[in-house]
C-alpha cells in the first residue's frame, strides 16, 4: 500500500509539471523535453556504460537546430528516418539473442536518435501549422498514461500469460489487452471532446502510440537486463528513473510524427 501511495503522488506531481508547462506556453513544453531528454540520457549512458559527455553535446547541438534553427522539411525528413531506422533496429534487436555488447559508435548513435530523436519528434509534434496545438500532444500523453496504468492493473489483477519472460517476466498478455482496450477507449473518447483530430485519426493515432509505446517499454527493460539493474535511476520515487517513466512516449514519439504527416495529407 506503501508503494502505491508513493506512485501515485509521484505520478500526480508529475502529472502536475507536464500539464502546467503545456498550458504556460510552448517554450515551457519545449524547455521542460529539452531538460528530460538530458536525463534520460544520463540514465541510458549508465545503463550501457557510454564514457564522456560527447552524447550531451550532439544532443543538444540537434535540439537547437531541429527545434530553433530550422524548419526545413528535408532535413526533418531526414532525422525521422535515421530515428526511425534506430528504433527499427532496436525492435530487431529485442528478438535477437546477441550477447555481445553494442561497440561506443553503436551505443552513441542508438542514444543520440532513440532518446534524442525522439525528444526531438515529441517536442515537435504540438506544431500544427506553427501554432502549438496543446491539445494535441496533452491527448498523447492521455492516451500513453491510460495505457501503462491499466496495462500495470489488469496485469496485476488478471494476468496470467507472460508477454516476453525473457525480458520482462512481470509483463502479461492480458495487462498488454487491458491496456490496449484502454487506450484506444480514451484515444475514441478524446475524438468526442477535442477538435484537434476526427475520432478514427484519435483511434489510429492511439493504435501507434499503443504498440510502439509497448516496444519502448520492452526495449528499455532489455537493456536494464543486460545492465543487471531494476531501474534506470532513482529520480521519481515509485516509478524510477526519468527512462523508466518516458520510454515508451520517447520510443513511440516519431511514428506518432510520422502517422500525423500521413494523416494530415490523406485529410
Amino acid at each position: 500500500m506503501r508503494e502505491v501511495f508513493r506512485r501515485l503522488i509521484t505520478g500526480a506531481l508529475y502529472v502536475l509539471l507536464l500539464l502546467s508547462a503545456i498550458f504556460l506556453s510552448s517554450d515551457a513544453f519545449d524547455f521542460l523535453f529539452m531538460v528530460f531528454g538530458l536525463a534520460c540520457l544520463y540514465e541510458y549512458k549508465r545503463l550501457v556504460l557510454l564514457h564522456g559527455y560527447y552524447i550531451f553535446i550532439a544532443y543538444l547541438g540537434l535540439w537547437w537546430v531541429f527545434i530553433y534553427l530550422t524548419r526545413d522539411p528535408m532535413l526533418i525528413q531526414m532525422l525521422l528516418l535515421l530515428t526511425l531506422a534506430v528504433n527499427m533496429t532496436l525492435i530487431a534487436w529485442l528478438y535477437s539473442n546477441r550477447k555481445k555488447p553494442f561497440t561506443s559508435l553503436q551505443k552513441f548513435l542508438v542514444g543520440l536518435f532513440y532518446i534524442g530523436g525522439g525528444c526531438i519528434f515529441l517536442t515537435m509534434i504540438p506544431y500544427k501549422d506553427d501554432v502549438f496545438a496543446k491539445y494535441l500532444i496533452m491527448g498523447i500523453f492521455i492516451i500513453i498514461w491510460v495505457n501503462d496504468s491499466f496495462a500495470y492493473l489488469v496485469g496485476k489483477t488478471l494476468g496470467r500469460n507472460k508477454l516476453f519472460p525473457s525480458v520482462s517476466p512481470k509483463k502479461t498478455i492480458e495487462g498488454s489487452l487491458g491496456g490496449m482496450v484502454f487506450g484506444l477507449g480514451a484515444a475514441a473518447l478524446l475524438g468526442w471532446l477535442t477538435p484537434v483530430l476526427h475520432t478514427r485519426e484519435w483511434v489510429l493515432l492511439g493504435m501507434v502510440l499503443v504498440g510502439m509505446g509497448t516496444y519502448g517499454d520492452l526495449i528499455e527493460s532489455r537493456l536494464k537486463r543486460v545492465a543487471g539493474i531494476k531501474d534506470s535511476g532513482a529520480i521519481l520515487p515509485g516509478h524510477g528513473g526519468m527512462l523508466d517513466r518516458l520510454d515508451s512516449l520517447v520510443f513511440a514519439a516519431p511514428f506518432a510524427y510520422l502517422t500525423l504527416i500521413i494523416l494530415s495529407y490523406v485529410s
